[in-house]
Formats: structure tokens, sequence, C-alpha cells
């Protein structure tokens, strides 16, 4: 961790205007409920202004309308959030050590190629044909199928499995946990029996894609499952095969994209979204929290709600299901003063079947 830094120094490392006392001494960074005396906090949103006024923080990244009252030092920068960031990684623990070379634990098979600089932690298998770009770190425990290839300088953290003929990129992270190139799930029914469909493709992440903890990027059947270059996915996603997660899209944790599912580029994918097989989602869509795709999204809208709809119908049709309970009662009250509402009326045609 670094040593304390002044309020001065802080503010000349992210550009900021300095309010208050430059020579204050800043040891560490926390969040504004958290923070104590010696350590620098951020408002970034108005709504936060309340805990902004009661923290113990020593001072405060501030952005260009937060209010100059605050009671403590203040730095001012345009954007708080990336600002902060920046000075959290000054304060941050020394990251570990990077891997240096094959740990004498992993397995190494035959026909494996190794780039220069690559780190191999305790118990990893290569099997046959891997390929390993530059500068990759394959963290404890982790497994890499046959003929796997995978680029230059990415990060496969501890417990990481990449199936048979799998291809990453360069710069490629997968976190702890994740697999990619599992089969994905086909079955055929057959005398009453579940008969398993070979999944025989593979999957393709592209540069700088990044991958969470616990997801699952199915196989494809025949072709391949794609994620496209800079998309960024969550934790405890599932993606079924042969889907493909178009450019720098966003997929939030808990969400499953069910077989040839697609997208376009810069998607947003909040949490705990479902979809069914073969929809495809235009670039720049938004998709909300809970929201259950049953068709396809075109490009630039944000849908809403089980099954999905734009946001401004899905809305509508919620502020109508609030006002239920009224208009029950005042369905009651219209019965109770005029007797029971006629049934409906049925029709000439209606009557001569049953008579």
């Amino acid at each position: 961790m670094s040593s304390p830094r002044s309020l001065a120094e802080i503010a000349d490392l992210i550009g900021g205007k300095l309010e208050g006392d430059g020579g204050v001494r800043i040891s560490g960074v926390a969040d504004l409920q958290g923070a104590g005396p010696t350590e620098i906090s951020f408002l970034a949103h108005p709504r936060y202004e309340a805990a902004a006024r009661q923290t113990r923080a020593a001072a405060l990244v501030v952005g260009p309308q937060a209010p100059k009252d605050l009671g403590k030092a203040r730095i001012r920068v345009a954007h708080p959030s990336a600002a902060f960031t920046r000075v959290a990684v000054l304060f941050a623990p020394a990251s570990a050590p990077r891997l240096e070379g094959v740990h004498p634990s992993a397995v190494v098979a035959s026909g494996v190629s190794l780039g220069s600089q690559v780190g191999v932690g305790p118990h990893v298998v290569l099997e046959e044909g891997v390929v390993v770009g530059d500068g990759t770190q394959i963290g404890a425990g982790s497994y890499l199928g046959r003929e796997v290839r995978i680029g230059s300088h990415c990060v496969l953290h501890p417990r990481v499995y990449v199936g048979d003929r799998c291809r990453l990129g360069n710069r490629v992270v997968l976190h702890p946990g994740a697999v990619v190139g599992a089969d994905g799930f086909g079955y055929e029914m057959k005398d009453g029996r579940h008969q398993k469909v070979p999944q025989l493709g593979y999957v393709q992440i592209d540069d700088d894609a990044e991958i969470g903890a616990n997801t699952t990027i199915d196989r494809g059947r025949f072709a391949r499952t794609h994620i496209g270059e800079g998309a960024k996915i969550d934790n405890l996603v599932m993606i079924a095969h042969n889907c493909v997660v178009g450019p720098h899209s966003v997929i939030v944790a808990q969400s499953g994209l069910s077989g040839s599912t697609t997208t376009g580029h810069h998607v947003t994918i909040a949490g705990h979204v479902g979809t069914v097989g073969h929809t495809h989602i235009g670039s720049g869509a938004i998709l909300t929290a809970k929201s259950g795709v049953t068709k396809d999204v075109p490009e630039g809208q944000t849908w809403r709600g089980a099954p999905a709809r734009p946001i401004k119908e899905q809305m509508e049709m919620e502020a109508y299901i609030q006002q239920l309970p009224q208009l029950a009662r005042r369905l009651k009250s219209l019965e109770a003063g005029k007797g029971k509402l006629p049934a409906p009326t049925q029709s000439k045609k209606r009557r001569s079947r049953s008579s």
C-alpha cells in the first residue's frame, strides 16, 4: 500500500481543483459510511449528499455541481467516480506477483507451445496441442483441453476450464471458475428416452473480453459460440450453444441466453434477464433487470418486463396494474349500489347451439 499523500498531491494526480487545506494527509480510501478521519471518499450523485455531510472522511472527490459547504476539503473534478478509481489504485495493496515459468506440479502434454514470459501455476493441466501466446498467465488448477489456442497477455485466474479447440484472443480475462467450452444442452427424445445430441463446435472469445467468475459459455453444436471484442460478462452468467454476443456488449450477473441467441454491438443486458432461443437483440439495445425476452428486440430500444416490451409500454401496463385494487373497490361499490352487473349477452348463434 502507498504511503500517506497530501491532498494537494492527490489533486495534482487526478487533475482536480483543490478546495480546502492541501496539507491534509490521506492514508487510504473508503466509502462515505465507512471512511475514517485519514481517508478520502467521493460524492458522485446528489442522492448521497446527506451521507457526504455526515461522513468522517478527511476529504471528498466531488463533481462540478456538488455543494461547497460540505464541511471538509474537496477535490472537484468532471468525473468523480473515475477520478476516485485512480486514487483507490494509488492506495491499493500490492498485486500478487506474476507467475514465472511452469510450476513443477503442472502437467504439460507433448506438443504444447508456450510463448515468452508465460506463467503456468500449480496443478495446471495443458493437453496436447495447446498454444499459449506471450505473457499469458494461467492460474492454479486450470485446465486447457486439446488444441486450445490462447493469445497474448491473457489472464486465466485459478480453476478456469477451457475445453477442446476453443479460441481466446489477446488480453482476455477469465475469472475463477469460468467454464468455456462445456457441452451445450442438446437432447432429442427417442423411444421415450433423452438421447444426447453431440456438441461438436467450439467457443471463440475475441480480444479484450472479460468473463466473470463461475460463468459458463457452452460450445456450439456444430460451429462456434462467439463472444465479441471487448465484451464484459459478469459472474454467474449462462451462455448456451451457438450464441453470439456482439462487440462491447455487457451482460450482468445471473442472466441466461438460450441457444442461438444473438446480439448486436454495445448491447446492455441487466441482471437476471432470460431469453428464449433464436432471438436477436439489436445493437445498442438495453434489457432492464429481470426481463424475459420472447422475441427480437430492435436496435437502440430499451425493453422491460416479462414478457419484455418497449419500456414505455411496459411501464404504462405496470401503472394500470398498481391501480387494480382501487378499481376492484370501485367495481364492488358499483355492484352494491345498483345490484349485480348484467351477465354478457349470448349471441343468437350461441343460444341456438345450446337449445
